[in-house]
């Protein structure tokens, strides 16, 4: 099921797992925790995204992970970077997934190496983001980025990221831009929490046409704010969210963390075409988000399962 085919009718609604560090078990009867909290989210969600070594941090592959979600009737978002792979690689990766079942990629050019866990490691960004939306067009058109004609093309929903939070706000929609031309079909932010912010970037952005839905991500701790701030480039996390999750105990904060992250998504759904929801860890609050924020996808008279 492409979500392409979702955002026509629908507020589409998607969140995301990391995959474990380390192997799947060959038991059959033992699921990881991205397998468990996917499921758990599945009747809330229309599909979920599948991170690819998520802060350059080393784990299980994003494809293997997507396939099993995908085995077990969880549509999944399968994300891919350049970080890691040539294009060679890349290609060979959107053949593998296309030919496993999958039918939606997020195409990202990945964190830093300097931020994961083997520091060591040689980056490879052989392509950027916008190279890599337009090689994987190629590819659903029949031709590899040499110009070779391949065979049965890979028909996948292509997404991409925008960060509306950049300064100057006119080169991120001039690269929107470009992803777009490239032939991107959908787009997730990066986090955003200031709504008048996300206001003034979707005024320019819906010009293009490409349905976006804001990503969110839930606050935790004031720790965690004060840590985005001056570690994760191009997020900002105003004082009122950190000051508000801090005046509670810590008992408490998944309570506080889904009203102040439900009252968010009240406030800008009217503006964008879907909620992409990461909880880092903190799934179980997915559902209370959604119900606080009066978002339900099994009240659609829209059957998106059989899109």
């Amino acid at each position: 099921m492409k979500v392409t085919n979702l955002y026509k009718g629908i507020f589409v609604v998607t969140s995301e797992v990391g995959p474990v560090k380390g192997a799947v078990s060959r038991d059959k009867n033992i699921h990881p925790n991205c397998i468990k909290e996917a499921r758990f989210l599945q009747d809330y969600v229309h599909a979920i995204n599948v991170t690819d070594n998520q802060s350059a941090v080393m784990r299980l592959g994003s494809l293997a992970a997507s396939v099993g979600l995908k085995e077990r009737g969880i549509e999944p978002i399968y994300q891919l970077t350049c970080r890691d792979r040539n294009r060679i690689a890349l290609q060979s990766d959107l053949l593998t997934a296309y030919s496993l079942g999958i039918d939606n990629v997020l195409l990202l050019t990945g964190d830093h190496i300097q931020l994961g866990d083997h520091k060591e490691a040689k980056p490879v960004f052989d392509l950027d983001s916008v190279q890599l939306i337009r090689m994987a067009t190629g590819l659903r058109n029949g031709k590899d980025i040499a110009g070779n004609p391949i065979e049965n093309p890979p028909d996948m929903a292509h997404g991409a990221v925008v960060n509306p939070n950049f300064v100057p706000i006119e080169l991120q929609l001039m690269k929107m831009k470009k992803k777009v031309d490239a032939g991107a079909e959908f787009f997730q932010t990066q986090a955003v929490y200031d709504a008048d912010l996300l206001e003034r970037f979707m005024e320019q952005a819906s010009l293009f046409g490409s349905p976006v839905q804001a990503g969110v991500v839930v606050l935790k701790s004031p720790q965690m704010g004060k840590f985005m701030n001056e570690n994760v480039s191009g997020v900002q996390v105003p004082q009122s969210w950190i000051d508000e999750i801090g005046s509670v105990d810590k008992a408490d904060r998944k309570k506080k963390a889904a009203e102040m992250t439900a009252r968010f998504i009240r406030s800008i759904k009217h503006l964008v075409k879907g909620i992409h929801i990461m909880p880092l860890g903190w799934t179980d609050i997915v559902p209370e988000i959604l119900q606080q924020a009066e978002i339900d996808i099994r009240q659609s008279s829209f059957n998106w399962r059989l899109a």
